[in-house]
């Protein structure tokens, strides 16, 4: 599977565009949370949205705002995801790929529900457990190295009906990171000719971060353990 934007996050664009064929986000205010999300916030952008980034930590936001000073339109702010400073039902789409799948889940998804308008959606894609059985220390150091807390990849939608959310739809992303893994190393390296000294700083440590656990993925048997789901669930 070829995608059209770079994305380098799991899921890919594969996400973004099972979102936006269900939803249309004309002059709607949407969140999204994490980094690496710089072309989603343009393309949400280009349909219309009213965009918002939030990102927990200095790098990001310098970064984020860096790649899209020609968009001035797309705000990046740097919050605390399960402590924003947000009125409550401020939003009428959340929008999360790969970023809260963390020791902080249960807080982040409490406040997103309080910032969300009733009725508004929740686009979530997380690192699923795909196995029944015990999984292997090589991939728990994996999750543990990021803050990785997966749910089970039969439990996923069952977590969010828990939290009062009513699930529209789930989608089953996984072959997406056999892409994530094969093509964001060769791309960011392309990439870190045309940036700043901070930005190669940055972008080093995500090559080290995804060379290594591309090879557990493509190469030691990870890929039987390591998933990825999305779904879309509304706001009661």
């Amino acid at each position: 599977m070829k995608t059209k934007h770079a994305i380098y996050l799991p899921g890919t664009d594969q996400q973004m565009f099972s979102f936006l064929n269900h939803f249309d986000v004309k002059e709607k205010k949407l969140l999204i949370i994490g980094g690496g999300t710089d072309e989603i916030a343009r393309i949400f952008y280009a349909d219309g949205a009213e965009t918002i980034i939030i990102v927990e930590d200095h790098e990001n936001l310098l970064l984020l705002r860096n790649l899209l000073s020609d968009s001035k339109s797309i705000s990046v702010r740097m919050m605390d995801f399960e402590n924003t400073d947000f009125k409550d039902a401020a939003f009428d789409f959340v929008y999360a790929q790969a970023s809260i799948s963390s020791s902080k889940r249960n807080k982040i998804v409490k406040e997103i529900k309080r910032i969300l308008k009733p009725g508004g959606i929740f686009c979530v894609g997380e690192i699923v457990n795909l196995s029944a059985d015990d999984v292997p220390q090589f991939v728990i150091d994996i999750w543990e190295q990021s803050d990785i807390v997966p749910l089970a990849s039969y439990k996923f939608s069952d977590y969010y009906k828990e939290k009062n959310f009513e699930v529209l739809f789930e989608k089953d992303l996984s072959e997406t990171l056999k892409d994530f893994y094969s093509l964001s190393s060769s791309r960011l390296k392309e990439k870190i000719s045309n940036l700043s000294d901070r930005e190669i700083s940055y972008y080093k440590k995500l090559l080290k971060q995804i060379s290594h656990e591309s090879n557990a993925y493509l190469r030691l048997g990870a890929n039987k353990f390591i998933g990825f789901k999305i779904l879309t669930a509304r706001k009661a």
